[in-house]
C-alpha cells in the first residue's frame, strides 16, 4: 500500500499563507462567515493547502484593461 503525503497546516499556518491573523480563522470557522474547508480530528484543525489556494483565488481581482 502507498501513502501519498499532503502538508496540512494548523490554524496559525493556515492564517499566515493567507494573511490573516490566526483568530480570524477560527471566527470564520466558528460562524462560518467564510467557509474554507478544513480537517478536525479529535480537537486538531488541519487546513490543506490546495483549499487555501482555492480561497485565494476565488478572492483574486483581475485589473481592468486600460481604454
Amino acid at each position: 500500500m502507498v501513502f501519498q503525503i499532503r502538508k496540512r497546516l494548523k490554524t496559525n499556518e493556515a492564517a499566515e499563507y493567507i494573511g490573516v491573523a490566526p483568530g480570524t480563522l477560527v471566527v470564520w470557522r466558528s460562524t462560518k462567515r467564510v467557509e474554507i474547508p478544513y480537517y478536525k480530528v479529535g480537537g486538531s484543525v488541519r487546513y490543506a493547502i490546495e483549499d487555501l489556494e482555492a480561497f485565494l483565488q476565488k478572492r483574486r481581482v483581475e485589473p481592468l484593461e486600460a481604454r
